[in-house]
């Protein structure tokens, strides 16, 4: 009964938009994947995207779950899940197995876990609970720094994998929530002249020589000019250049669903992280045009819902995973565009990614929950006036 009635009370433009898109992305994954799988490791060609589908289906039937836990609860769970989190980062780093020249992974046999994806909606969720709970002491410095101290720490763990795109965009994260959040203005400016001395010293340290900080492999990512030179063409540029050449091949109609060329193994992770290339060379720009248009109204449903919550914890879970997937849209395509360093982030709801996958279901999840929180205040004052108009 109780989940009959949150299931009536959540955003169904929202519900229906993310449905389109989760579709969508399930139909592209087999279309890019499908020649990967078989040509490069003899499997099904539905590999990939039977897979994709499991994860999906067991994030919805766990978020159905999810689902139903009043929103003020979260902070005692997300506060375990952060140190949680944080442990298991420093397990990675001691006892992980390199992968794709990086210890992000966790191998459970027939699937893999990226600990470092679920730290971004861990975070939002915790910051969100923690400046909502803390909202009258936040004139203190200790009890608004504690939260970024451990964002910090964990931080420095997903860096240290090495992962630079996801440290920057978990980094942006928590600096969103915090400048949203009802901080002191004082401290607020002080931490934001902190930050800027931080970013000010980094960049001397790394332009200094400094760049011993970075492996080989971000060195690499930050030359992105000029990716089709000849003498990169055949080396790092090899990735951005055919991701341009199946972009050209598209054009405004595309060469029609399934009929890249690109994915024929010239263009490496056509699935995960070039996707986007793919669905402009098979649909071209009229297609794109209607998937950037359904993230511009799946954000706008977001921002919306976190503008109409009565209270911090919803307004700030909101904006958090708003700006959580824009980031992941900017970056990648910043980096399939050449205008960015290619830093291996996933394009939400098109891109193969098992833990991205079920972190954006759980995200969407607490976004539909404050909307039934909102309409369940909503009938509650209105039952109010009710009463009041009754006397």
């Amino acid at each position: 009964m109780q989940l009959k009635r949150i299931l009536k009370n959540i955003d169904k433009p929202l519900l229906i938009i993310s449905a389109i898109l989760f579709v969508f992305g399930l139909i592209m994954i087999f279309s890019a994947s499908n020649i990967t799988a078989f040509m490069k490791y003899s499997a099904s060609p539905y590999r990939y995207f039977l897979k994709q589908s499991i994860f999906l289906i067991v994030s919805l039937i766990a978020s159905l779950f999810l689902i139903q836990f009043y929103s003020k609860s979260y902070h005692i769970i997300a506060t375990l899940a952060v140190y949680a989190i944080g442990v298991t980062l420093t397990l990675l780093l001691m006892y992980g197995s390199l992968k794709n020249k990086a210890i992000s992974w966790i191998d459970l046999g027939f699937f893999s876990i990226q600990p470092s994806e679920f730290a971004k909606i861990i975070i939002i969720i915790w910051l969100s609970c923690y400046y909502d709970k803390h909202q009258e002491h936040l004139n203190k410095y200790g009890t608004v720094l504690y939260p970024i101290l451990i964002s910090v720490v964990i931080a420095g763990l997903i860096f240290a994998q090495p992962d630079l795109g996801t440290t920057i965009i978990y980094s942006i994260i928590v600096a969103t929530i915090f400048f949203m959040a009802p901080i002191s203005k004082e401290i607020r400016n002080k931490v934001l002249w902190i930050i800027m001395g931080g970013i000010v010293i980094m960049s001397l340290v790394l332009v200094g020589g400094g760049s011993s900080l970075l492996t080989e492999r971000q060195k690499e990512r930050f030359d992105f000019s000029n990716p089709c030179s000849t003498e990169k063409f055949y080396g790092k540029g090899n990735q951005v250049c055919n991701g341009y050449i199946a972009i050209n091949n598209g054009k405004l109609l595309g060469v029609g669903l399934g009929n890249s060329t690109q994915k024929y193994l010239y263009l490496p992770e056509a699935h995960t992280d070039f996707i986007f290339a793919i669905i402009m060379e098979e649909l071209g720009y009229l297609g794109c045009i209607i998937i950037l248009f359904l993230y511009y109204l799946l954000i706008g449903r977001i921002i919306k819902i976190g503008r109409d919550s009565h209270n911090t914890r919803g307004f700030l879970i909101c904006m958090g995973v708003a700006v959580y997937i824009v980031l992941h849209i900017f970056v990648n395509l910043g980096g399939i565009f050449g205008i960015m360093p290619m830093t291996g982030v996933p394009l939400p709801f098109m891109s193969y990614g098992g833990s991205f996958a079920m972190c954006l279901v759980f995200a969407l999840t607490f976004v539909q929950r404050i909307n039934v929180e909102n309409c369940f205040y909503k009938e509650k004052n209105l039952k109010k006036l009710e009463k009041k108009d009754e006397i």
